[in-house]
Formats: structure tokens, sequence, C-alpha cells
């Protein structure tokens, strides 16, 4: 399904994939399709076990960026399922791991978001808007953290 080894072993390890081709499988296509709102092909979803859409990526991406989305929405996942310990791990994995990607502003603000959920403490939003003011200071996840700024 995915030509790039690292992407395949990815999901492999992390995901239940399922592929549905718009023209080949045209009858599930459009019950999918429909069902998730999906305009564009390729679109990959990151989907809990109940079917509710957790992450989303439309379009092609370069692997980098690609294999940032799929940490972003485990990261995601995890926060949607109040696992706020494994989220932030996964959310500061992005960053880490995929610095220069487009993924790692979103998951750099969503990393604060969880280590507040899961410990109450206010300080790691403001510990998050800092960190906006050293690395993506253009990005509209800094510009949403500013509220944070002491």
């Amino acid at each position: 399904m995915y030509p790039d080894e690292r992407v395949a072993g990815f999901v492999t390890e992390h995901f239940l994939p399922a592929r549905i081709h718009v023209r080949e499988q045209k009858a599930d296509w459009d019950r999918y399709a429909a069902r998730f709102g999906v305009h564009w092909t390729p679109t990959v979803l990151v989907v809990d076990p109940s079917g509710t859409e957790r992450h989303r990526i439309e379009g092609f991406l370069p692997v980098e960026e690609f294999l940032a989305q799929l940490v972003l929405g485990l990261g995601r996942s995890a926060f949607a399922r109040q696992q706020f310990g494994e989220a932030e791990r996964r959310l500061r994995e992005v960053v880490e791991r995929f610095p220069g990607t487009a993924a790692a502003p979103e998951a750099l603000y969503w990393a604060g978001v969880a280590r507040y959920k899961a410990t109450n403490d206010a300080t790691a939003l403001g510990t998050t808007a800092d960190a906006f003011a050293r690395q993506y200071q253009d990005s509209v996840w800094a510009k949403k953290a500013s509220v944070w700024r002491k």
C-alpha cells in the first residue's frame, strides 16, 4: 500500500489500514466518502474504534511530512480518549523527530494542552507559549498559544 518502508512499517505497527479505490470499489467509495466527507484523494483518516474521525490527511505529502502527520494523528487520538500522558508523548515525538514539518507547530500546541489536561497546572500552557517564542513564531498555532503568555 505504501512504497516507502518507513511508512509501511509505521502504518502496519500502529494502525489497521483500509484502502478504498475510488474507481475499483465505487460503491464502497461512495458510502465512505459520504460518511466521512471525503472530497479528494488521497485522503487518509485516523479513525478510532467507535468510527469517529480523529485526524485527517488530505493530498499527497512527502515521507517526513506524512510520518509526522501520522504521529500527530496518534497523539490526537490519545487526547480524544483522555489518555493525556500518551497524547503528550506522541505530540512531543512529532516536534522532536519532525521539527521542520507543518505538523510540528500543531503538535507543540496540543502537547502543551495535553500536559495541562493531565496535571491541571496552567504552567504547562505558559511554557508552551514560551516555546512558541523560540520556534514556529509565525505559525497560526503560535498565535493561538499567545493568550497563554505571562
